[in-house]
């Protein structure tokens, strides 16, 4: 059976249609600002071979829109029409699942966190962090909730509390690893995934968020969902990207991540439709 395709990275692709991402809530502030156009990006990859739409609560939070300046009520509104949304697109496409996106209290942080793990709650805190929005979104009727870009093994443990209160929600996890054998945090991946191991509505663990170059080892160590970013590096100094990743050979590279083992496959950062067609291409 071919892989199942997931989309790409849906901030990357709003900017390409025009948006400007630049302040904290990122692509969460368009759920204010312009929600068509995140039903536009949807429907998009939808149409350009994706089998999954994820959707724009990544950065979406409760404290984080209060923050900004609305109400809770109004808050809690948002992070459900994000899964709206994305059921609008896959209505309109006439398939796939939605993905309801679980993102970690690092992007809440907006510091970079979520790629270092280096957070200022331990477990407990992350559990009661994370509690509010994850069920909102685990009561919208998304198919699955996607914990996402997740840098720690204290995180982890605190999302599988929330799993296991809420039995019959499935989920998939992934981690955003410093290499093709650690986790940001540096906790060993298979370590972290084992947290998953005996959870059955846990439908597949893996990385995202990751350099392509890592994911080979990390299937080899069991990660079963894998979406990298394009490839590309961040230059922090200067606030651009360096180098090209190319959708043909994001294609390639993808069919080899699936001849290993992975069963989904898809992009994060700096990914596209393009990138997304190609992933199709390569696995029909």
């Amino acid at each position: 059976m071919n892989p199942i395709v997931l989309d790409g990275g849906l901030a990357t692709h709003l900017e390409t249609l025009g948006c400007d991402l630049s302040d904290d809530l990122w692509s969460a502030r368009l759920l204010t600002d312009d929600p068509g156009v995140i039903r536009q990006a949807h429907l998009d990859y939808f149409r350009a071979g994706a089998d999954v739409a994820t959707t724009a609560s990544y950065q979406a939070s409760v404290p984080g829109f209060v923050r900004h300046g609305l109400t809770s009520q109004e808050a809690r509104d948002l992070i459900r029409l994000s899964v709206t949304l994305a059921v609008q697109a896959r209505d309109e496409a006439g398939h796939g699942l939605v993905a309801a996106s679980v993102g970690p209290y690092g992007a809440y942080l907006a510091n970079g966190a979520e790629y270092t793990g280096d957070y200022d709650l331990d477990e407990d805190g992350l559990t009661e962090w994370h509690r509010e929005r994850f069920e909102i979104l685990a009561d919208t009727g998304a198919d699955l909730l996607a914990c996402e870009t997740i840098p720690s093994q204290a995180e982890a443990r605190a999302l599988a509390r929330l799993l296991r209160e809420t039995p019959s929600v499935q989920a998939w996890v992934t981690f955003s690893c410093r290499d093709g054998e650690h986790i940001s945090d540096g906790t060993p991946f298979e370590e972290s995934a084992a947290i998953f191991t005996d959870m059955p509505q846990v439908v597949a663990v893996g990385a995202n968020c990751t350099a392509p170059r890592f994911i080979p080892d990390l299937i080899k160590r069991g990660a079963s969902i894998v979406y990298p970013n394009s490839g590309e590096t961040w230059d922090p100094a200067n606030r651009r990207w360096l180098g090209l990743a190319d959708p043909v050979e994001f294609g390639r590279a993808a069919a080899e991540w699936a001849a290993l083992g992975a069963r989904h496959v898809g992009g994060c950062c700096r990914t596209t439709p393009a990138h997304i067609r190609e992933i199709r291409s390569h696995l029909t």
